[in-house]
């Protein structure tokens, strides 16, 4: 199997690991009820990418557990965790848009 195909799987079975907590869960059913064409997938995806990294960044300012502090925008980590997130976001939200189809069709 090509690298590139294994490096996608392994991204999507991570991504779909850190989706499938609470957080995740609920932002993804919140983009899913927002969607409205598949077209717009990426998008949401993305979005939802945005709002999880953002409430992880903000929640524990907000519960006064720790400081203000910037996340780490030039490391690489940061943007696999965020590329992971999308992978998992996008195969999430077009699984759950699936099932909204066949659901509101009938």
């Amino acid at each position: 199997m090509p690298e590139f195909v294994e490096q996608f799987l392994s991204f999507a079975r991570e991504g779909f690991a850190e989706v499938n907590a609470l957080l995740g869960l609920i932002i993804a059913a919140v983009s899913t009820l927002l969607l409205r064409q598949w077209t717009r997938l990426p998008f949401m995806a993305a979005g939802a990418t945005i709002a999880h990294l953002v409430i992880e960044w903000i929640a524990p300012v907000v519960a006064e557990v720790g400081g203000f502090s910037l996340p780490p925008l030039l490391e690489a980590h940061f943007w696999r965790e965020a590329a992971v997130l999308f992978v998992g976001y996008f195969v999430v939200i077009g699984i759950l848009f699936a099932i909204k189809r066949v659901v509101t069709k009938s």
